[in-house]
């Protein structure tokens, strides 16, 4: 099972920037889809975006334009570019991992990102 440490969240100004990033170990990185999910008070847990060990993209409709997913698989890590943030952006943000193998999901611990004046 692969351990998730996530870090770069924070408070930021409407319409600034943040990025996340997700560093991954104790697996064969590229076998695994990453994901950014997103958890606001009293609201349920939502896919951001997501890339495939290809490069492979895919994006919430409320961030596209907005957000880049990378990843550095020579790293073990995945980013998450945040620009022109807005208050509905605020949550605690979640790396996922899934192993396309067994289809077994891990967990970071979850990062702050606060988006307010």
């Amino acid at each position: 099972q692969v351990q998730l440490v996530e870090s770069g969240g924070g408070l930021v100004q409407p319409g600034g920037s943040l990025r996340l990033s997700c560093a991954a170990s104790g697996t064969i990185f590229r076998l695994y889809v990453m994901g950014w999910y997103r958890q606001a008070p009293g609201k349920q847990r939502e896919l951001v975006a997501s890339i495939t060990g290809g490069g492979s993209t895919n994006y919430v409709d409320s961030v596209k334009g907005r957000f880049t997913i990378s990843r550095d698989n020579a790293k073990n890590t995945v980013y998450l570019q945040m620009n022109s943030l807005k208050p509905e952006d605020t949550a605690v943000y979640y790396c996922n991992g899934r192993d396309i193998v067994t289809n077994r999901n891990s967990w970071g611990q979850g990062t702050q990102v606060t988006v307010s004046s």
